[in-house]
């Protein structure tokens, strides 16, 4: 039995996976502007608009006939859909995927991953793996389910503005990031997004992700991901300098990405993410 993984350009998945996974893309609109994140806007070209334009891009959830064409698309070739969404509790592309899931007879499961981006990459990494080990649909979801509450995704910002013009926190919350320097970390916790604290400047925010690490403990075994936002990634390689004493002897490869179009209109550019699944408890 052949799987098809299904998910949304939210998860920022990198080029490298389109041959197992297919990715549909969610739009982002600049005034009379409608791009295709990820198909008609690069990464670049995104935030070269937001940094240099003064209007606030939208973006759009898929549409429950988007997801039904790539479902009669995909089971051409393959026996079962596994769909892997952005949290329903900050998109509604899990409910439109659920919607149009319902035409499709059992062949096609819809796994809300409570997370986005780097979060959900490590349960679609996850899923790949499964299937390549010839797991079955209900195996993999199982593991999917258990593991999605284990998933850390930690942010640092360099601003809480865009997500507060995005309506994903108030006003109130967004003051923290108010201060000059003052850098925001943010979390994804229950499928939402939170404010850790904040921190003065760059360094003092990448050591506050280092010490919110050492609370859990990472996970090896299973994925880890980083990524920024912008045009450059050099406060990310900065940071992984400066956290070396987390990622020796650990890990061989940090898998990095670009945060695209989607995600990136919600955080703003200058920010630096990790998502890993924290560590087993030892008996």
């Amino acid at each position: 039995m052949s799987i098809r993984i299904i998910t949304e350009s939210a998860s920022d998945l990198p080029n490298g996976y389109r041959d197992r996974v297919t990715v549909l893309p969610m739009s982002v609109t600049f005034g009379n502007e409608v791009f295709l994140d990820g198909v008609t806007i690069t990464p670049k070209e995104f935030y070269e608009k937001l940094i240099e334009g003064e209007e606030f891009p939208t973006t759009s959830l898929i549409s429950p006939g988007a997801y039904t064409e790539a479902f009669q698309k995909a089971l051409k070739k393959d026996n079962e859909i596994l769909v892997i969404c952005i949290s329903s509790k900050l998109s509604g592309c899990y409910q439109s995927a659920v919607l149009a899931s319902m035409e499709f007879e059992g062949k096609v499961t819809v796994v809300d991953s409570l997370n986005v981006t780097l979060g959900q990459q490590i349960l679609i990494d996850l899923a790949v793996n499964r299937i390549q080990q010839g797991k079955n649909m209900k195996e993999i979801v199982r593991e999917l389910e258990e593991t999605k509450g284990k998933i850390h995704l930690l942010a640092m910002l360099d601003t809480l503005e865009y997500l507060k013009k995005g309506g994903r926190i108030s006003p109130t919350v967004a003051m923290v990031g108010g201060v000059l320097s003052i850098k925001p970390v943010i979390c994804v916790e229950d499928g939402e997004v939170k404010v850790l604290g904040k921190a003065r400047g760059s360094r003092n925010a990448g050591n506050y992700l280092i010490r919110e690490i050492e609370k859990t403990g990472i996970e090896f075994s299973m994925p880890v991901h980083l990524g920024y936002t912008g045009l450059s990634d050099h406060m990310l390689q900065k940071y992984i300098t400066d956290s070396e004493s987390v990622w020796k002897g650990n890990i061989d490869h940090l898998p990095i990405s670009c945060v695209g179009a989607t995600i990136g209109t919600h955080i703003g550019p200058n920010a630096i993410a990790v998502a890993f699944v924290e560590e087993k408890k030892k008996s």
